[in-house]
This record gives structure tokens, sequence and C-alpha cells, in this order.
């Protein structure tokens, strides 16, 4: 490099290289700070839980169920299958660790559909969905599954709060007449699905093989007035809605994913034939899962917000406030809570609307007095006579 000849030129280059090395002495003494903060925060991200210590409890006596318990109905005719939404056991509470059992019986059985039609399904406890079974973080839970004399075809179950191959479902494999049985102790809290994994799986759960078990975390969650169980389903049948008679199941339309009816808790409108009910200033919890097999649900309460949404069923999360609608993939769940503050018949749907011209809708009904300051009708006497939801 040549120098400049005049000596201010020389001066001038100097001061400007003087100038570009205190730029950079100030840039690099930012930057190691800078890169020491990003891994300190990247590293708060992922430093690991500390781990738990979850050891199994000995049988020690009688155990109680981790759900409730009804008998099995015997009957020509077809029956209900319909689980209500309020059969659920009570929360957990503040208690410790225990060792419960889970009864599940896999009965093949005809029930009723939608009007005038009627269906095949397999069940678990003879409803759809199975028992909604509800344990604690550390609990040990044995399971013992007996595949119905009267079945056809061989069941299990594969619970997706198991760790373990298969979720149980190797252990639990029963032809018509067998029982069998495993034990497991739950070891991440939170809802989630559980359904029969036997060949063709798909066939199975959409003959109404799925429920929901909840474990809950220490302590429990927090507490609201009611709570409400609603899985949705599909079912595919040869026969296109509004067909009459015993409606049978088509294999074609289950592959191609083409299901003549959508269901919450295993019946077309079951859930507005028997509606969920509450009074104004009442808060409510819906535990809602997609046994699916195939489709996910944009789940919505026309009128209503979620206060707060336990997303993927994680109950660990922090809940996210104030949410419209919910996205439930097959095989997963969420829990949702909001409070009443006016009111009326609210809709339960999937979003995807289409869906309520299959059977895809339920009701909760709010009892209890009008608040003008939250929701005021200025014609209730025709509103009265609208046929909108």
């Amino acid at each position: 490099m040549r120098l400049p000849k005049d000596r201010n030129d020389r001066v001038m280059l100097g001061g400007c290289a003087a100038l570009i090395g205190l730029g950079l002495a100030v840039g690099l003494s930012n930057l190691p700070a800078a890169t020491y903060a990003y891994s300190a925060n990247a590293a708060a991200v992922e430093q690991p839980e500390t781990a738990q210590t979850f050891r199994n409890i000995p049988a020690s006596g009688p155990m109680q169920h981790a759900h409730k318990v009804s008998k099995t109905v015997k009957s020509d005719n077809p029956i209900s299958i319909v689980r209500d939404a309020t059969d659920l056991p009570p929360p957990v509470g503040k208690r410790g660790p225990q060792r419960l059992k889970v009864d599940l019986d896999t009965i093949e059985v005809t029930g009723n559909l939608a009007d005038g039609a009627t269906y095949r399904y397999w069940t678990f406890n003879q409803k759809v969905p199975g028992p909604f079974i509800r344990v604690r973080i550390g609990d040990t839970v044995e399971v013992k599954l007996k595949n119905d004399d009267g079945s056809v075809m061989m069941h299990n179950v594969d619970f997706h709060a198991v760790t373990g191959p298969g979720g149980g479902a190797k252990a639990t494999d029963a032809a018509p007449g067998e029982s069998r049985s495993f034990e497991f102790t739950a070891i991440k809290a939170g809802l989630y699905v559980y359904h029969c994994a036997v060949p063709m799986a798909a066939q199975h759960i959409s003959n109404g093989m799925y429920g929901l078990i909840l474990v809950e975390p220490e302590g429990g969650l927090p507490k609201v007035d009611h709570e409400y169980y609603v899985m949705q389903g599909e079912i595919y049948t040869e026969q296109k809605i509004g067909a009459k008679g015993e409606l049978t199941e088509s294999y074609d339309k289950l592959i191609d994913e083409r299901p003549e009816f959508f269901v919450f808790n295993g019946a077309s409108m079951a859930l507005a034939k028997a509606p969920l009910k509450a009074k104004v200033g009442e808060t409510v919890r819906i535990f809602f899962g997609v046994g699916g097999p195939n489709f996910t649900s944009s789940f919505h309460v026309i009128g209503e917000m979620f206060d707060r949404v336990y997303n993927m069923g994680s109950v660990t999360s922090a809940p996210v406030k104030d949410v419209q609608t919910v996205t439930v993939p097959p095989g997963g769940a969420t829990i949702v809570d909001f409070k009443l503050d006016v009111p009326g018949k609210f809709m339960l749907v999937d979003h995807a609307l289409s869906r309520v011209e299959k059977g895809l809708a339920g009701v909760l009904e709010v009892t209890g007095p009008d608040n003008p300051d939250v929701f005021k009708d200025h014609d209730p006497a025709k509103s009265a006579q609208s046929m909108s939801h």
C-alpha cells in the first residue's frame, strides 16, 4: 500500500483508521456478551426437568376403581350406547399416589345410531366412549380387559398414557371369552386417549372403541362447578345417512375416509337430545377428545369463548386464555374451561360445519337471569322464532 505524501492526508488517513479500529473494538467487545446471553437463554429453555422417581405401589387390600362402574345390559333389542356427558368420576383432589383398578369389558352390541337406524357397535363397557378413567400422577393402575363371550372379534386396549409396549395393547390381546391384564404407573400428567388397537385398528375405533384417561397433576386441577366428558368419532356405513333399519359398516368407505356420520358420544345428535346443563354464573369444564379414526376436529361452542384451554391435553403447561376454537387431532385431546355469563342454548360443534348435517352437534343448556350488561336482545320475541343456532 502506498501512503500519501502530504502530511494532512496522512493525518486524515490515520484518524479514519483509529475510528474504524475503535468501532471494531466496541463491536467485538459486545459480541461475546451477546453470544453469552443467547447461550444462557438457550440453556434455560433446553434445561431438562428434574427427573421424578416413581415406584410401583404393591397391592394391599381392596382396590378402588379409577372409573364409574355400570351394569351390563342384556337385551335382544337395540340399546342406547350413548355415554352421558356427566358420567365421569369426581376430581382426585390432594391425595397421594394409590393403587387403583380399571375393568374394561369389550362388548359388541346393537345400538341406536339415529332416528329409526341402528348399528352394530364394538364398545368398552357397552357405551361410547368407554368409561372416563381418572388417576393422579404416581398412581399404579391395574388394568383388566375381558372380551365378552358373545364377541366375534379379538379386542385389546392401547392407552396413550402408558409407557410400555403398545400402550398395553400386546398385554391385553384377548379372544372372545378371554381375559388379559397388566399394570402401569402413571408417570406423565395429562389428558390422554385410549382405544382398541387390534388390526385393523381404524375399524375397531370407528365402531366405538375409544375413551379418555385423565392423569391429574399433584394437587389436581382448578375447581369448577361442572365437568363434562365429550368425544368425537366417525361412523362408516354402507347405507346413506337417513336410511332406516340396521345399518352395516363399510370397509371401503373407511379406507377412503368417507364417513356417513360424525358423532359426539357415539350417536347422531346424542348431546342435542340429552343436553349438558348448567346455570348462569357457573364455571364448566369439558374434557374433549377425538377417537376418529381419521378426522381432526375444530371444537367450538357457539356463543362462548374458552377462558382457559389446556392445549393438546397438557396440564403441566400454562393454559392458553381467551380462545374461540381449538384444534384436536384423531387420538388427541384437550380441556376447556369457561364461565357462563348469560342464559341460552349454546351449540357444541366441530367448526367444519357441514358435519352438523351428518349428526355432529350438542347443546349446553344454561338457565338463569338475563345479564343485559353482557348481552341484550332488542327483539326477543322475534328471536324466539329464529331457526338460527
